[in-house]
């Protein structure tokens, strides 16, 4: 990494710097300041929101461990350098200690390397998730492409893009994730990502198993596979759908099914998926127009993603909803999504990467 001066932005990269010693903390953050954004803060001030590179911890050992709360970011451990003061901390992976009388360019240098660490090691999972969103979106390409042809569906495939999207998940999270997918004009196939993506962050959230997990998100690459026969110009469409158009696009999820079905390698629970996530608690929903407990787990989480994902898209007719926006107007359309599930969900994607591991 060459050092140098970077630039300053309210969403950069930024090291936290945490000291109750004025004139040091006003050293240590001009110094870092000169290679990444510092926000350095006395003991007892809030802590900055977003995820730092890098913590540097200069406190007594009872107020950090009172600050630890606010310092745990949920998912991959953030980087910490840790001026000790008494008897050093267990040992850890992910924190790097040094006595607090320690000379201050010994602590820069610290520092500095492993800022250095931490951005190669961010620039190295970047690129992993590029290619991952890269592979996933030729994977479902190719699953609609097939469809629309009436060529079969390769399960290969679509465990492949299971996997894919798995694995991003887990390292990156779903923002980083979702930022990948919507740099792409991809259509239906971006939110097709988009559902998966929330879908594989909701269920590791609620603890589903690997096998149930993965099956969820098969079920979410898949449940629009019906559009793959819908006209482009219904799918298209900036306005509203006029009665025919709508019945048309209301067919997708059957057809969706009858495609599995002729495959004959894809579970039940998937085509259910498939046939039913358009359908609601209250029964106003379709093809079926099923009720309550007719309902599947699997469908009402791959229903909420579906619909969160919607919202907080693109479209070249309307701004995306914030994921609070989307999340007010979910919970205000009472008796359509599971109240409880919804429950969960909320935080979950307000948390943002809360699930990258």
């Amino acid at each position: 990494m060459a050092l140098g001066i970077s630039s300053r932005t309210a969403d950069g990269p930024f090291v936290l710097l945490i000291s109750d010693r004025p004139s040091e903390r006003a050293a240590l953050e001009r110094a870092i300041a000169l290679v990444m954004d510092c926000r350095a803060v006395s003991a007892g001030r809030p802590v900055p929101p977003g995820r730092p590179h890098l913590i540097i911890l200069d406190l007594p050992p009872a107020q950090a461990a009172a600050l630890e709360p606010a310092l745990t970011h949920r998912g991959r451990p953030v980087p910490r350098l840790v001026l000790v003061r008494g008897e050093p901390a267990k040992p850890s992976p992910h924190i790097r200690q040094l006595p607090a009388a320690a000379p201050r360019q010994l602590v820069l240098a610290n520092v500095f390397a492993m800022i250095e660490a931490v951005t190669r090691s961010v620039e190295t999972r970047r690129q992993k998730l590029v290619g991952r969103v890269t592979d996933a979106t030729a994977i479902v390409s190719e699953l609609f492409d097939s469809a629309a042809l009436g060529a079969g569906l390769q399960r290969a495939d679509v465990e492949r893009g299971t996997e894919l999207v798995l694995a991003a998940i887990s390292e990156a999270g779903i923002t980083d994730w979702l930022a990948e997918v919507w740099r792409h004009d991809i259509g239906v196939y971006q939110h097709t990502l988009g559902v998966a993506g929330h879908a594989a962050s909701f269920g590791a959230q609620i603890g589903l198993s690997r096998i149930d997990l993965a099956r969820l998100v098969r079920s979410a690459l898949l449940h629009d596979i019906g559009k793959s026969r819908i006209p482009s110009e219904i799918l298209n469409k900036p306005g509203r759908l006029d009665p025919e158009e709508l019945r048309l696009m209301q067919r997708h999820p059957v057809i969706g099914a009858e495609l599995l079905r002729a495959q004959g390698s894809f579970e039940d629970e998937v085509i259910d998926v498939v046939l039913h996530h358009h359908e609601r608690l209250d029964g106003t929903g379709y093809p079926d127009r099923l009720r309550g407990r007719a309902i599947s787990d699997l469908v009402r989480i791959v229903a909420i993603c579906d619909v969160f994902s919607a919202l907080t898209e693109r479209r070249a007719y309307r701004k995306p909803a914030s994921p609070a926006e989307a999340l007010a107007i979910m919970v205000d359309g009472s008796g359509h999504l599971d109240p409880d599930l919804l429950r969960v969900f909320a935080p979950v994607m307000l948390g943002g990467d809360a699930l990258a591991a």
